[in-house]
């Protein structure tokens, strides 16, 4: 269900010419504010080799969507990704730090707790 799905409902029928309602009923949609947002990486750990694939995903346990997302690093200004996942192909020494995601559901914001990566 969207919020827009909120409204009035009912159903009918016709048998040969006689036609039946029922009574309407009202439908409200509450949005789910968000919570449990959180991290998962490959390779484990966040430990990852200079030049290797890092992966990180960001998971919401709950919340009404549309969802969107942002990538952070701390130190750096710059939006790295707006995705659920953000993937770094060929990592450096510079991409080492802390990542975390926010998650906004137009109404409200989530930030997952801050997750560790180190190159190796």
């Amino acid at each position: 269900l969207q919020l827009h799905h909120s409204g009035h409902y009912r159903c009918g029928g016709r048998v040969v010419s006689q036609e039946s309602k029922s009574e309407p009923v009202t439908v409200t949609v509450h949005r789910v504010p968000l919570s449990g947002v959180s991290l998962s990486v490959q390779p484990p750990r966040g430990q990852v080799a200079l030049g290797d694939r890092l992966v990180l995903r960001c998971t919401v346990a709950t919340g009404t969507g549309p969802l969107s997302f942002s990538w952070h690093r701390e130190g750096l200004g710059a939006l790295l990704g707006t995705g659920p996942c953000l993937e770094l192909h060929h990592v450096g020494d510079n991409d080492s730090g802390q990542y975390w995601c926010r998650v906004s559901d137009g109404d409200s914001v989530a930030k997952s707790d801050p997750l560790n990566v180190t190159v190796l």
